[in-house]
């Protein structure tokens, strides 16, 4: 018999003792507590009565009343008018019947900041399987003592050693691969990095390479370790300008080769067999990330994901045709977005609050199933993500937590929310508000302005 099935027999062995025993034990009471006179009996307490189920979670009435837009417009427009938000677009939707409520120049392509992941998200939902997972895989060359890493687009994997956190959860590791190269036999003399997965320029127009330093990006490349990080235990960590040159070296120390001799190949590895392979965390998983913590390298990933689901070039221009594509065939209007990324780190973006509301709008709807995902995604007022530390300062955004829900946007001067609310009257609303050319309190005056949705007593 095989170990696994001798467990299992002994667990029901088990259990079946510990079953004869409670059944003992509740005979044995049964006996002593049988009781011996009336007045014995009249002294036993009366049982308690049984627990009931109170949901944290109340679904929302499809039958609460939608807000006027003259309401709406009148509870806003002292919001609208401070002088902190700039140049102010928006739009305000019913997610229930789609209507529009409530619109302020959502036609104007506006610099999104962030908000662009909203697209990229939903892009990427309508897509791929949820469950997708990219492949970063280590070929043995015709050259012998020559391994080659090649990456396939997970910017997750980490050097993080057998034991030790990793940046991403349940990522790939270095020390897996560099096992499983082992164990092929192969004596490792040198290691090379193939990036050729990703095609095209690695830093997009509009993109400040001083945000490398910063630790808001890194040079796209098809193998990097915790997205590019150099210390991968701050959220303060500064990227990498070499990220796949850092991969591959990390991949030569774990296989106690000189990280010195590592080179990326010019052009892709032809043939070669492959000797080790790891996978990253599933799609959703990846998704929540980015959306959650406003990666940008992910949303670079993602972009190019989707776009190589549709065999298009891995590449900047490729991902953002790619995107906006599959949004058009979701029946969202696009038109006016130009995008230069799939992060919205490019100051040369541009998308409309049409756009950005009907994404939301179609992912509380019901006619793009698989995009509903989508708001779970989003972070939580004053608990989860970019929101986790907002409406938390005053009576209208503490009556926000947990009732409103954003993707959030933020560049020099841009403050841009993207999301859906539930408001006083239990209707749920889709938004998005873009400021540019904001003033110093832009992103508060922004956040009250979503904040009065919830408390909005606008309906009828």
């Amino acid at each position: 018999m095989r170990p696994t099935q001798w467990r299992r027999s002994t667990h029901v062995v088990v259990g079946v003792a510990v079953l004869l025993l409670v059944a003992a034990v509740v005979a044995v009471a049964a006996v002593l507590s049988t009781p011996k006179s009336t007045s014995d009996a009249r002294a036993v307490k009366a049982p308690p009565a049984p627990a009931t189920a109170r949901p944290g979670v109340v679904p929302v009435a499809d039958s609460a009343t939608k807000p006027t837009p003259d309401r709406l417009a009148a509870t806003l427009a002292p919001f609208v008018a401070d002088p902190n938000l700039g140049a102010l677009t928006g739009r305000i939707t019913d997610a229930i019947t789609g209507a529009q409520l409530w619109a302020q120049g959502a036609e104007v392509p506006m610099q999104p900041a962030s908000t662009n992941k909203v697209l990229t998200t939903a892009a990427a939902l309508v897509s791929l399987d949820r469950g997708a997972r990219l492949t970063t895989r280590v070929l043995a060359s015709a050259q012998p003592g020559v391994v080659v890493l090649k990456g396939g687009g997970d910017p997750t994997l980490s050097a993080a050693p057998p034991g030790q956190d990793t940046w991403y959860r349940h990522a790939a590791r270095i020390s897996d691969l560099a096992d499983q190269v082992r164990r092929s036999g192969v004596d490792v003399k040198t290691v090379q990095v193939d990036v050729s997965d990703y095609s095209g320029p690695t830093m997009a127009p509009g993109w400040d390479p001083l945000d490398i330093d910063g630790g808001d990006i890194a040079p796209m490349e098809a193998v990097m370790l915790d997205g590019g990080r150099t210390q991968p235990v701050s959220v303060d960590s500064a990227r990498s300008k070499t990220p796949a040159l850092d991969a591959g070296r990390a991949l030569a120390v774990a296989l106690k080769v000189d990280p010195a001799t590592v080179t990326v190949l010019p052009t892709g590895l032809q043939g070669g067999k492959e000797i080790a392979s790891v996978q990253s965390p599933p799609l959703i998983e990846r998704l929540r990330e980015l959306m959650n913590e406003s990666d940008n390298v992910m949303a670079e990933s993602t972009g190019r994901e989707v776009a190589a689901k549709l065999n298009r070039p891995q590449s900047f221009d490729g991902a953002v045709q790619a995107v906006l594509g599959q949004l058009g065939k979701a029946k969202i209007d696009t038109s006016g977005a130009h995008l230069l990324d799939s992060s919205g780190l490019s100051v040369d973006d541009r998308v409309t609050a049409e756009t950005l509301d009907g994404v939301v709008n179609a992912a509380a709807g019901n006619d793009q199933p698989d995009l509903r995902p989508l708001l779970d995604l989003l972070p939580i007022a004053g608990g989860s993500g970019t929101l986790s530390n907002r409406y938390l300062d005053t009576d209208a955004g503490r009556a926000s937590l947990g009732y409103l829900r954003a993707k959030t946007g933020s560049l020099t001067g841009t403050n841009s929310l993207a999301g859906i609310v539930t408001d006083a009257s239990g209707r749920v609303l889709t938004f998005a508000f873009i400021s540019n050319n904001a003033g110093p309190t832009g992103r508060t005056a922004i956040d009250a302005l979503s904040a009065a949705l919830r408390s909005c007593g606008c309906s009828t």
